[in-house]
């Protein structure tokens, strides 16, 4: 699996105690950070160290920061909602080892200057809600958060806000406009890094991508680049891997690992399973057939084949599984999430949803094929990337089972039916 950073003592029952944490170098980042080194130094040693961002858009982490604005006070939100279908990675990163993503967290925001941190949450994770609450307390009552934290300049607070639970409060700038009770529709017409939050600079970043700071920092960029496979690749990643796979799960692996061999560390296809499809990053990522088995899982890879990383949630269907109700199952899901706000993804999605529907129940017809391309195209037109990313699994599906639609045409029913 090579070097386990973020779930590095990983048990198997409970999250890692802020004792145990300690004991394999945690907060040692902070201390040697806050009141000895500038906030500048930090951002170029993240920078220097190729860390891009692990909630699908893959920007550079170091880089995002740099263009923080001048105003304050100046505001921090680790991302955590995770509504992707198929995407669980940031709830085990929470269960794991809760001190590593708050060291991240507050060594971040110590880069930027921020004042306070909004954790962003889904509200089906009450659980890891309540567990980081729990252990912000701790943390404060170490010294690592709050006024003054170690006794330095540079205070900084946390507290934990549960989102309403739509898909598109994921978007960043829909993110911040929820958390002041505004509709979460996405703004592309500010910039959050000048005028966010209250209309003060912001900061958006996954957790996962947080996670990954403080071990930067101790153990240094060429390290952290050395940990991947990938020639332009850096650090580890977490995947999630489920469908027929016999080992479902999360799986810390170097970034850039070939699809092939994080198949096999989930223990390979369940019994009498053959793979067909996979999605590599999640719902809004195209489907891959066999050939890109041994593809590397990592941003530019993945962009050289006309796909995406997105989250690095993998999933994975068989022989048995037809592509075109797993497509329709994921247009379900992309139509009901929508904000609504622009014309492509409001009227679009259901219009593509229903071509699926009206082909998986044997209603289908030539012209379909056409259409469903032509529609899937215009969503590349919407205001924000929800559209192009429900798009995604359909030009999949077309590019690559285009045959599958024809089967369902040509016998007027699933081929799947029953299987």
């Amino acid at each position: 699996m090579g070097e386990q950073v973020l779930l590095l003592n990983r048990q198997p029952d409970r999250p890692l105690s802020l004792e145990e944490y300690r004991q394999s170098g945690g907060y040692e980042a902070l201390m040697a950070a806050v009141g000895k080194r500038t906030p500048e130094e930090l951002r170029q040693l993240v920078l220097a160290s190729g860390l891009r961002g692990r909630g699908g858009a893959g920007f550079p982490a170091g880089k995002k920061w740099s263009f923080i604005g001048k105003g304050h006070p100046r505001y921090l939100i680790p991302n955590t909602d995770e509504m992707e279908p198929g995407t669980f990675k940031d709830r085990v990163l929470v269960n794991v080892n809760p001190h590593l993503v708050l060291e991240g967290i507050i060594l971040s925001a110590y880069a930027i200057s921020a004042a306070k941190g909004i954790f962003f949450i889904r509200p089906s994770y009450e659980m890891d809600a309540e567990l980081i609450e729990r252990e912000l307390g701790v943390a404060r009552e170490a010294g690592f958060l709050g006024e003054n934290i170690l006794g330095s300049d540079f205070s900084f607070d946390l507290v934990v806000h549960r989102s309403a639970g739509r898909y598109i409060c994921g978007e960043a700038s829909a993110q911040v406009n929820a958390i002041m009770g505004r509709r979460p529709h996405p703004n592309k017409e500010v910039h959050m890094t000048d005028a966010g939050l209250w209309g003060k600079p912001t900061i958006v970043n996954n957790v996962e991508t947080l996670a990954c700071v403080p071990a930067i920092l101790r153990k240094g960029p060429d390290w952290f680049k050395g940990l991947a496979r990938s020639k332009d690749g850096a650090g580890t990643k977490l995947f999630c891997v489920s469908g027929r796979v016999n080992r479902p799960g999360c799986y810390e692996m170097p970034m850039g690992t070939p699809f092939n061999e994080i198949l096999d560390e989930a223990g390979g296809m369940s019994p009498g399973s053959e793979l067909k499809a996979f999605l590599p990053g999640g719902a809004s990522t195209s489907f891959m057939p066999p050939k890109f088995s041994q593809v590397q899982m990592d941003f530019e890879p993945l962009k050289e084949t006309g796909n995406r990383l997105g989250t690095g949630a993998i999933m994975v269907f068989d022989q048995n599984t037809c592509l075109v109700g797993a497509t329709l199952n994921l247009l379900d899901y992309f139509t009901r999430e929508s904000c609504g706000f622009c014309t492509p993804c409001r009227e679009g999605l259901p219009f593509i949803r229903d071509l699926l529907l009206r082909l998986e129940h044997g209603e289908g017809k030539e012209e379909f094929i056409p259409m469903l391309k032509q529609m899937a195209h215009h969503m590349f037109k919407a205001y924000c990337a929800f559209a192009p990313g429900a798009a995604s699994p359909v030009l999949g599906l077309l590019h690559h089972f285009e045959a599958e639609i024809r089967e369902h045409i040509s016998q007027r029913q699933c081929p799947f039916k029953g299987k």
